[in-house]
């Protein structure tokens, strides 16, 4: 058994070059059962990421992985033929080609791989159906071919077809000769060696003549020569002859065909000419700024400048580092495996890093060991400054040679962006001082910067709009703003604004009212705007904010409510009543439960307030300045009678309905987003679609994807849990996203027949990266307006600005270089200079920051008094923290399991929250085994002397220096009382 064993691993070992080029991954992985699954998952993610010939190594190492299960050699050959790897399968029952079948098969691939960017044209549909029924495709593969054709077009569905069937038995070259002739393919069927004036027998030159790379170069030679009378000569033979020597690489519809053969890191990249025009300042080493629509691959032209850049670093003996910055977690990730490194890890090390990687060593190291770096803004922020105040392993500008800014509209004030970037601009003007005095200069990096749209910022006149853009330009120290018309490749929306009616009844929603009018009376207060306005939204907080100044708990815990009920009321007006229903108990159970202590021993006191608003919401209070007993009524039964009467709904959800429904019944193969203002309303839009049996008729299958921050009470979603969906939808699993804005900015999401704006109102910007999503042909746009949200009106008003802007651009570019560098210098001077005030007027403040025994903190809600700032100190800079044994004694704790997350040395599993009044005050982290209250200064009313501060979402904001935690000195008093507890 060793022995035939030890046979069938030699075979495969030998012919291991051929398998690699032949085996399809994902098919044959199916009919082996004697690999785990986390191992198949490893391989597909293999696959996924770096490509098929990847995967196959992968694959293989894990069939020859001693030890052997019985029958394991048989089982792979089994999965090679059902998987219809059937020429893979032949190596391994030694059916073998001769070796001149062999060497003209190998050229025949070739020859399809250099004439690929012709045989993408194909009418794919037909071609890939006539493969299928001749044995060349199997199911699999049809299957795989359709769905990149739903999602990036016929020419890239032909890129895949093309690379899936040069893996059959050599019969395959003639059967496709066949197929192109008899689907009326004939310019591409003499183009690949048939004969034209041949017919039935399908003779032709190249069928009968042994394909040596000899007759290739002479045959395509001769179509160039056809083609381009004046392009012929020695540059071109030698360009044949290394391009048949080396693998091929195109572009087709925005997507590559990597030629997967012996040497794939000799591949290169070809753009489109439009690409070319705008990245070739870049590539003489000028900052620019490349602004292309969404979907025209400006991320691809960046991969491509970043090659040439360190390509001639190398050949100038001198080190190249660059930077991909991007603004969101899920883009570093994104970047890496779909961009950078498929295209440059065989010639540079690629590496990424965000907030979610787990860092066994530094961030400068990385650096230092890699030549392509994608990480976060904040990471390379934090490390700059490092630097900047001698800390150990910090990053300086000049170790970088080069600065890709994504999304690169964002350098603006108080932008992460803009700070990297006035330490550049800083040192560009000590560098032309220090030239001036002929001293040494610190060399800066290359800077490029790529946006969809740089926007007009607050402009309503085209000075100001043009004024923003220079701004931005000046902020990135760009030479030039790039823009190119797409021509050909530019795909319109057609675009659809929906009004929507009033509903003639109301009665949901004059419930609401009147207990919010109930509030009202009780509390006092008089409001000036609509109830469910933007503008009551910001007079309840108002209030609350002069109630927590006031220590007035009545107003203060009254505002809160109403704030609640005011929600409530929007969402019932974008989505079902129920949902909103539910969202208003979910929230009394919660005000409910912060009066219950965890033990059940200790009793947390309730007002008369509370008890009134908990009653309210029941409906069992009379209010003898509101209501009579005779008018008094069951609120929250009320309610729940009328949230299922669907005569009572929004008509901005029928609307959203109807589109929806034609969307997907006028096309064959639908697939869109749905983007929403609210993590909640994404939520539950998608729970409606999923529950309408009129959706399921239609194969509607709907998921969310919402943002990753815990800036609302809405549990957010993981990075992996966004990629996962994302991932469905390009497989078509999923076929209608419902998501907030973390989906409209940068994401790679594939091409959408139609995009939804679903009463989302926001700038210019946001709708010019929303509209991008349609990238297919015939996409629709579509607005769909929703009461108290004027989304119509913003839109007419985004188009105006939209216009404004690409009119702004068009100015700039028509500046000559002089003039513009002058406004450009002015911008930056005058930034530099602000910069040097705001600065100057922090080290004021600094100076005058209070002393922390002077600023007291009492709880938001009962005002009782909590500490003083001397009991609170800093966890990495970040983190204030009490644990003095006083302040252990005020609160209880409360689990919450949406905390349950581990971050590097700390983690957070509970709400600490006031014993007195249930009022949330932070978290409990566990820092390094230490039980830290860490507190959040939003739910505190912060006294400095005789001052008080009402509003204070940030600790950065409190003119106080706390000192630093000492980890040592509390881990040595906790073994201290922990060996007293033993003695006793």
């Amino acid at each position: 058994v060793s022995i035939v064993t030890s046979i069938q691993e030699r075979l495969i070992e030998d012919f291991t070059p051929r398998l690699r080029e032949y085996i399809r991954v994902e098919p044959v992985l199916r009919y082996i059962d004697f690999i785990d699954n986390e191992q198949k998952e490893l391989i597909m993610q293999k696959a996924r990421t770096e490509g098929n010939l990847r995967a196959a190594d992968l694959l293989i190492s894990a069939v020859v992985k001693e030890p052997h299960p019985p029958g394991w050699f048989t089982v792979f050959v089994a999965a090679l033929n059902q998987a219809g790897c059937k020429h893979a399968a032949d190596y391994m029952q030694l059916n073998l080609p001769s070796p001149e079948v062999e060497a003209e098969n190998d050229s025949r691939v070739r020859l399809v791989q250099l004439l690929s960017p012709s045989l993408v044209d194909m009418k794919t549909d037909q071609v890939c159906a006539h493969c299928v029924s001749e044995g060349l495709l199997t199911a699999d593969d049809d299957e795989n071919i359709r769905a990149e054709i739903a999602t990036n077009g016929l020419r890239s569905g032909a890129s895949e077809l093309l690379r899936r069937i040069v893996r059959g038995q050599p019969s395959w070259y003639s059967t496709f000769l066949k197929i192109l002739r008899e689907t009326e393919h004939k310019h591409l069927y003499e183009l690949t060696g048939g004969s034209s004036d041949c017919e039935e027998q399908g003779d032709s030159l190249l069928l009968h003549t042994p394909m040596t790379p000899n007759t290739i170069r002479q045959c395509f030679f001769f179509f160039l020569a056809l083609k381009s009378p004046g392009w012929v000569g020695k540059d071109c033979a030698k360009y044949v002859y290394e391009s048949l020597s080396e693998p091929l690489l195109c572009i087709a519809d925005g997507s590559d065909l990597v030629a997967e053969a012996k040497s794939p890191e000799k591949a290169d990249i070809v753009l489109r000419d439009y690409q070319m025009d705008v990245a070739r300042p870049a590539l003489e080493g000028k900052n620019i700024i490349i602004c292309l629509p969404t979907g025209s691959g400006k991320t691809r032209v960046a991969v491509y400048i970043t090659k040439k850049h360190l390509d001639g670093r190398r050949a100038e003996g001198k080190p190249g580092k660059v930077v991909v910055l991007v603004n969101k977690i899920p883009l570093v990730e994104q970047h890496y495996s779909s961009e950078f490194l498929p295209f440059l890890k065989h010639t540079y090390k690629v590496e990424r890093v965000s907030g979610d990687s787990q860092l066994k060593i530094s961030f400068a190291e990385i650096v230092a060991k890699n030549d392509i770096i994608i990480c976060t803004a904040q990471i390379l922020e934090n490390y700059l400054e490092r630097s900047n105040t001698g800390e150990d392993e910090g990053i300086n500008l000049s170790d970088l040679t080069l600065i890709v800014i994504d999304e690169c509209h964002h350098t603006q004030k108080g932008e992460v962006y803009n700070h990297i970037m006035m330490r550049y601009l800083k040192q560009k003007y000590k560098n032309i001082k220090l030239k001036k005095e002929q001293k040494k200069t610190v060399p800066l990096p290359q800077i490029l910067g790529l946006t969809a749209s740089p926007g007009v910022g607050k402009a309503t006149k085209m000075k100001q709009a043009e004024e923003h853009i220079l701004h931005i330009c000046a902020n990135l120290d760009a030479s030039k703003i790039m823009t190119k018309s797409l021509g050909e490749f530019k795909k319109e929306p057609r675009k659809t604004i929906v009004n929507v009616e009033d509903r003639k009844e109301d009665p949901f929603g004059d419930v609401i009212k009147k207990i919010m009018l109930a509030i009202h009376a009780h509390a006092g207060l008089s409001p000036t705007c609509d109830l469910g306005s933007q503008n009551y939204e910001q007079w309840v907080g108002q209030n609350e904010r002069k109630a927590a100044k006031d220590e007035d708990q009545k107003v203060r815990v009254c505002t809160v409510h109403l704030l609640l009920y005011n929600e409530g009321l929007n969402l019932s007006n974008t989505i079902r009543m129920s949902d909103a229903l539910s969202f208003l108990k979910k929230e009394q159970e919660e005000e409910i439960k912060k009066k219950a202590t965890p033990d059940g021993e200790h009793k947390i006191q309730i007002t008369d307030t509370e008890r009134f608003l908990f009653n309210l919401f029941k409906g069992i209070v009379l209010n003898s300045l509101t209501f009579s007993h005779k008018h008094c009524f069951l609120n929250k039964a009320e309610l729940e009678r009328l949230a299922k009467i669907p005569e009572f709904e929004n008509d901005s959800l029928s609307k959203l309905r109807t589109t929806i429904l034609h969307e997907f019944s006028s096309r064959d193969k639908a697939r869109g987003i749905i983007f929403t203002r609210t993590r909640r309303s994404a939520i539950a839009l998608s729970q409606w679609i999923q529950e309408n049996p009129k959706f399921e008729d239609i194969e509607v299958k709907p998921a969310y994807v919402i943002g990753g921050g815990d800036q609302s009470n809405v549990k957010p979603m993981t990075a992996a849990e966004q990629k996962d969906v994302l991932k469905k939808f390009h497989s078509g699993d999923v076929n209608l996203l419902v998501a907030t804005t973390v989906a409209e900015e940068g994401l790679d999401i594939p091409a959408c027949n139609f995009v939804i704006r679903y009463g989302l109102s926001t700038n210019e910007i946001a709708m010019i990266q929303a509209q991008g999503r349609g990238r297919a042909e015939d996409s629709s746009y579509t607005v769909v307006d929703v009461k108290n949200s004027g989304v119509a009106e913003k839109e007419c008003v985004n188009e105006y600005r939209e216009n404004m802007m690409n009119k702004a651009i068009a100015k700039i570019k028509v500046l000559n270089q002089a003039e513009y560098d002058k406004r450009i210098t002015d911008l930056q001077l005058q930034a530099i200079v602000e910069k040097k005030v705001r600065t100057e007027r922090q080290k004021q403040k600094v100076i005058k920051k209070a002393n922390p025994s002077d600023v007291k903190f009492s709880c938001r809600h009962c005002s009782k008094h909590v500490c003083t700032g001397d009991d609170i100190q800093i966890i990495e800079s970040m983190h204030r923290v009490n644990v003095t044994s006083q302040f252990c004694e005020l609160f209880i704790q409360r689990e919450n399991p949406t905390f349950q997350e581990r971050l590097l040395d700390y983690e957070t599993n509970s709400f600490i929250a006031c014993k007195q009044c249930g009022q949330t005050w932070g978290s409990m982290m566990v820092y390094r085994g230490i039980d830290c209250p860490c507190l959040d200064v939003k739910n505190f009313v912060v006294r400095i002397g005789e001052e008080k501060i009402s509003k204070c979402n940030k600790w950065s904001e409190l003119p106080v220096r706390f000192s630093t935690f000492d980890y040592t000195e509390h881990a040595s008093q906790m073994a201290q009382s922990s060996d007293e507890e033993e003695m006793e």
